[in-house]
C-alpha cells in the first residue's frame, strides 16, 4: 500500500510530504521511500498564519479561511507527490497545529487546521486526518506520537539510546531495558524562528547555518532566567508549543534583564542565547537517562551551532543523524504520517503509551472518504518490527 504522509511543524515554514509503499507479512513491514519533498508555504498565506496564532487574538472567521487554505495547499502539495509517484491508496494529513491546550500538566485539547476534505477531493484517495486527538482522550499528551517511529527503528540496540527531532519544539524518545518513555523537552527552533521573524533579520524566517547566532554571545544571565522555567522540571510524559514559548515569552525575559541591569542586548546576543538554551536543555536530559546512542533529527541538526554544542556537551555519547536508522532527518516526522496512515487504515494502534502517557493504545485518526467507496484493508493485530528502505 503506497501511503502519503504529509505536515507542516512548530516552525510553521512549510508543508513536508513523503510517500511510503509498505509491505506487511507477518507483523514484519518494510517501508520504500518513494517520494520526499518540503514545499515552503507561500509568504502571504505564512505571514496570516503566524499572526494568529497564539498569543495574538484571532476570530473564528479568520480560523475557518486559515483551515481552508492550509487545506487547498495540502492538496496540492499531495497531489503532486501523488502524481510522481503514480498515485496513492491512501494520505495521512498531520496539518497544521494552531493550539496545543495543556492545563496543569494534562493535556486537553489540541487543534490541527488544513481541511482533509480539499486534499480528499484533490488526490481520490482516502485522508487520515486530526491523529492527535484520541491519544488525548485516552490520557495521552497527543505528543510526541513519532516515539511509536522511533520505538521501531531503536528497538533491539543495546542498553539505552533515543531520537531526538528538533522542529520548532524538541522533542526525544528514550528507549531502553526499562522500556520506553518520551516527552516534549522544550524549545529547539521556535525561539529563535521569532526573533529572527519578529526582527526581520533574513527573509528565511529561520537562522540559516547559525550565521546570525554564530556573531554573538551567550548571554548567561538571560540563558539561566530562561533554563529556570518550571517546564523543564516537570516528570515525563509532558508536551508543550508555541502557546508557551513565543515571541513575547523572549520579550518578557529580555525586559527583565535588561530594566534590571541597565545593560542592552544585541539581537546576535539573543539569537545566540536562544541557540545555545537548545543545546542546553537537551544535553541535560540526555545525559540524565543515561543515553549512549542518539539519533538527531528535524531542522534543527542542520544547524552546526546546535550539532557542535551537542556533541561537545555529550562526549560519552554516539550523536549521529537520523539517516542511520534509515529516516532522513528532513523527511522522518512525514514518513511518521505515512506509517500512521497505514497503520490506521489497517486497524493498528499507531501510538506507544510510554511516549505519550495515554492509558492504553488506540487506533489514531479520523477517515475522510476519496472519491469513491472507502473500502479498509483486513486488519493487522500488530507491527512487529520496521525496516526502511
Amino acid at each position: 500500500m503506497r501511503v502519503l504522509g504529509l505536515l507542516s511543524g512548530t516552525s510553521h515554514d512549510g508543508i513536508d510530504v513523503t510517500v511510503v509503499d509498505f509491505e506487511e507479512r507477518d507483523g514484519e513491514l518494510r517501508g520504500t521511500v518513494l517520494h520526499e519533498d518540503s514545499v515552503a508555504y507561500d509568504p502571504e498565506l505564512r505571514a496570516r498564519l503566524v499572526a494568529a496564532l497564539p498569543p495574538a487574538p484571532t476570530t473564528f472567521a479568520e480560523v475557518c479561511e486559515l483551515d481552508t487554505l492550509i487545506g487547498q495547499a495540502f492538496a496540492e502539495v499531495a497531489a503532486s507527490a501523488s502524481a510522481a509517484v503514480g498515485g496513492v491508496h491512501a494520505v495521512c494529513t498531520h496539518g497544521q497545529t494552531v493550539f496545543h491546550w495543556v492545563d496543569e500538566g494534562h493535556a486537553l485539547g489540541t487543534l490541527q487546521i488544513g481541511q482533509p476534505a480539499w486534499i480528499a477531493e484533490r488526490v481520490g484517495a482516502p485522508v487520515v486526518s486530526d491523529v492527535r486527538i484520541r491519544d488525548i482522550t485516552a490520557g495521552g499528551h497527543g505528543a510526541p506520537l513519532v516515539s511509536f517511529l522511533d520505538e521501531l527503528l531503536l528497538r533491539g540496540r543495546a542498553g539505552v539510546s533515543a531520537a531526538v527531532n528538533l522542529g520548532g519544539i524538541a522533542n526525544m524518545t528514550v528507549v531502553g531495558p526499562d522500556g520506553l518513555s518520551a516527552y516534549d523537552i522544550g524549545p529547539a527552533n521556535a525561539l529563535v524562528d521569532a526573533v529572527v521573524v519578529a526582527e526581520g533579520l533574513n527573509d528565511r524566517g529561520y537562522d540559516a547555518d547559525a550565521a546570525i547566532a554564530r556573531t554573538g554571545a551567550v548571554d548567561e544571565d538571560l540563558l539561566a532566567a530562561l533554563l529556570a522555567d518550571p517546564y523543564y522540571s516537570l516528570g515525563a510524559p509532558k508536551s508543550t508549543g508555541k502557546e508557551h514559548f513565543h515571541l513575547d515569552y523572549v520579550r518578557a525575559h529580555v525586559d527583565r534583564l535588561t530594566g534590571s541591569s541597565g545593560r542592552a542586548l544585541s539581537v546576535p546576543d539573543l539569537v545566540r542565547t536562544l541557540t545555545e538554551l537548545t543545546v542546553r536543555t537537551v544535553a541535560q536530559d540526555v545525559l540524565a537517562a543515561g543515553i549512549r546512542f542518539l539519533a538527531v533529527s528535524g531542522g534543527g541538526c542542520h544547524n552546526p551551532l546546535i550539532m557542535q554544542g551537542l556533541r561537545a556537551a555529550l562526549p560519552d555519547v554516539e550523536v549521529v543523524l537520523a539517516d542511520e536508522l534509515g529516516a532522513s532527518v528532513d523527511s522522518k516526522e512525514a514518513i511518521l504520517f505515512a506509517l500512521i496512515g497505514w497503520c490506521t487504515m489497517h486497524g493498528v494502534a499507531a501510538v506507544t503509551p510510554g511516549g505519550t502517557g495515554a492509558r492504553e493504545p488506540r487506533i489514531l485518526g479520523t477517515i475522510t472518504p476519496g472519491t469513491g467507496p472507502l473500502r479498509m484493508p483486513e486488519p493487522i493485530e500488530r507491527v512487529r518490527s520496521l525496516t526502511l528502505g
